[in-house]
């Protein structure tokens, strides 16, 4: 389990095909604090670390995750949101985060707003996912209150520090997010629809 508050952004050092799966190295200064075995979030998905080296270190993703996320699209260089599973006992700043994308998302327009920013989204909601006011999403492993929530789109409020220590400094119009959407809302929506 995750919170979806990001605790740095990592930087992409080196990826290799193997078969289905993806081998991704990261370099990252909560590398030291890492151990074989332990989660890590990464752009919002949870990944396991196999492998340490320095400042380093590797994840697999296998091609279910490459299909649901933006993971497959990563390049050498590029920043990436890192969050280490929450503590049991410890304060939840975020909301309760799976690490499980759900799907990805376009980013239909960025726009400055006062000191803060506000980024809209598009999504296929033949999914069956849903956004509501005020409800939690996570973008890309940073978890988030929806504003102007429709059918297949909703915006978020980005304040500086957000913006400034994650990856949404670099997104940009067309770029592909991770969606989480909230666990309490899948429940309810899986719920509702049955007999």
């Amino acid at each position: 389990m995750f919170t979806g508050i990001v605790e740095e952004v990592g930087e992409i050092l080196e990826i290799k095909k193997d078969k289905g799966n993806l081998d991704i190295f990261v370099a990252a200064s909560i590398t030291s604090e890492l151990k074989i075995d332990q989660s890590v979030a990464h752009n919002g998905v949870c990944l396991t670390v196999v492998a340490i080296n320095d400042n380093s270190y590797q994840v697999t993703a296998i091609q279910e995750t490459l299909e649901k996320s933006n993971l497959g699209n990563l390049t050498i260089g590029d920043p990436v949101n890192l969050e280490r599973g929450m503590k049991l006992g410890a304060r939840l700043d975020g909301h309760l985060v799976q690490g499980h994308v759900d799907q990805t998302a376009e980013c239909l327009s960025v726009k400055e707003e006062n000191g803060s920013w506000i980024f809209t989204f598009n999504y296929d909601p033949g999914l069956g996912n849903v956004t509501i006011e005020k409800g939690s999403i996570t973008i890309s492993g940073v978890s988030l209150t929806v504003v102007n929530s429709e059918i297949n789109r909703f915006s978020v409020a980005i304040i500086p520090y957000t913006y400034e220590h994650t990856t949404f400094k670099n997104l940009e119009e067309g770029d592909t997010v991770n969606l989480e959407f909230d666990v309490i809302g899948k429940y309810v929506k899986r719920l509702t629809q049955m007999d």
